[in-house]
């Protein structure tokens, strides 16, 4: 433990301690300090470099079934004991939440692993202009690249701590480093944007800018000249960018607070198949260096690698305690914490497992379809399970990506979706919620 986290720590057993001498029955506090440096280069210029630096403590406070929150920057003690003093009183006035409340002490992680999750590099504003520079000069070499959006570069580090009255005490340091490209291909009327980027705990696994920058160039100039296509129903084929919009939908669809307002489209779905078999999703928060990595919850309990569906069938919600205690059943150590509200549910890194058939046997027998590259708009409904997107990609024909389309509109229900999907061989892990090439049966195409 470094000295700036036992510090960290005893403040906020200091601040829980003052709590309950001021009336609380039990309290929680969180505590987020960080630094971060970005830039953003266009055309050959750096454009704009921020640096900040924060931390902010949040404190919770209970009076039986009665909490209040307070937030604040200010570490001074005279700051703490006005913080202390309004949570307390707001808690006092607030009416009562019968699920509200803290884990019990027997719930608690005890020990946790260490998953290598901050990277000692600090990095400087001109090793970001260089990284930065490399994404874009990369870009606007592809023939065919006319312009650039800009690219960009980023590093951030920072520390968690919690503590609670239970008796948890804790904290983890995380990082970032990132860089990023979006160019314009063609001309006039005829103009193509794409973009790509990458994202890493360290340094050392971030990869070529360059590779970046060429990969967004060349996605530009292979969207040239898109064809509108008349609506038909066909087979669907998701590249792994976009698919994981799929997985993002279902987590959505399983954390507890949807599940007991009965606004989920699974709702009533546990433990009954709802993908075809085979098919699996797992949630690793113990993953080394994971982008959304952690060892214990915004709760303190620990967290544990979990198979949110199992050879197709749903096996678990996604719980905090207070969720959890609506319905009836035990946290999944999934609960996630800000300085300004109660704990919520939340996943870490999911991904569907990888098929047996690469991308191309995927979409070998497919005579007419739609590979997808770029979703657009909002339009899935998590209470029925109605989808539509506006998507953009290439049409396939006889089991080949030919030519690029845009303007179409792609709709199913995701219930009916997650039946007919069969994964693809290509799983990398690169945003946190991963899926590989994804084909889905039947979908409705709606274009021009």
């Amino acid at each position: 433990m470094s000295d700036s986290t036992a510090v960290h720590l005893d403040r906020l057993t200091d601040l829980l301690a003052r709590a309950r001498k001021a009336g609380a029955d039990a309290a929680d506090a969180v505590l987020f300090e960080g630094a971060s440096l970005s830039l953003s280069y266009r055309m050959g210029k750096p454009e704009d470099v921020e640096r900040s630096e924060n931390r902010d403590l949040g404190l919770r406070v209970l009076i039986g079934r009665r909490q209040a929150f307070v937030s604040t920057s200010d570490f001074a003690p005279a700051a703490l004991d006005e913080a202390v003093a309004r949570a307390v009183a707001m808690a006092k006035a607030t009416p009562e939440d019968p699920y509200c409340g803290i884990a019990d002490a027997s719930e608690i992680a005890t020990a946790w692993p260490d998953l290598d999750l901050q990277d000692p590099t600090e990095v400087s504003a001109e090793a970001l202009v260089a990284r930065a520079r490399a994404a874009e000069e990369a870009a606007l070499a592809v023939k065919g690249v006319t312009n650039s959006e800009g690219a960009g570069a980023d590093w951030s580090t920072g520390i968690v701590a919690l503590a609670a009255s239970n008796g948890f005490a804790g904290a983890y340091g995380g990082s970032r480093h990132g860089v990023s490209a979006s160019v314009i291909a063609g001309e006039g009327t005829l103009m193509e944007r794409d973009y790509d980027y990458a994202s890493t705990r360290f340094l050392a696994d971030l990869g070529s800018a360059e590779a970046v920058g060429r990969k967004a160039g060349e996605q530009a100039v292979a969207r040239l000249n898109p064809r509108k296509m008349s609506s038909r129903q066909v087979p669907v084929v998701y590249a792994p960018r976009v698919a994981g919009g799929l997985i993002g939908s279902l987590l959505g669809a399983i954390t507890g607070p949807a599940v007991a307002r009965g606004t989920s489209f699974l709702k009533d779905k546990l433990g009954q198949q709802i993908f075809a078999p085979g098919i699996r999703v797992i949630d690793d928060p113990l993953k080394p260096r994971g982008l959304r990595s952690k060892p214990f919850d915004g709760e303190g309990l620990a967290t544990r690698r979990t198979v949110l569906v199992e050879d197709g069938h749903l096996t678990t919600w996604l719980l905090d305690g207070a969720s959890a205690r609506q319905l009836g059943l035990k946290s999944t150590g999934h609960a996630s914490r800000g300085t300004g509200g109660p704990p919520s549910p939340s996943s870490t890194n999911v991904y569907l497992a990888a098929g047996s058939l690469s991308p191309e046997e995927l979409i070998a027998d497919i005579k007419d379809g739609f590979y997808i590259t770029e979703l657009i708009g909002m339009g899935v409904n998590g209470v029925t399970g109605d989808y539509s997107r506006g998507a953009a990609g290439f049409w396939i024909e006889n089991g080949k990506i030919t030519f690029p389309v845009s303007e179409l509109t792609v709709a199913s229900n995701l219930k009916d979706m997650y039946r007919s999907l069969t994964p693809g061989s290509d799983l990398t892990f690169k945003y946190g919620t991963d899926a590989p090439t994804i084909r889905v049966e039947g979908m409705m195409v709606a274009g021009s």
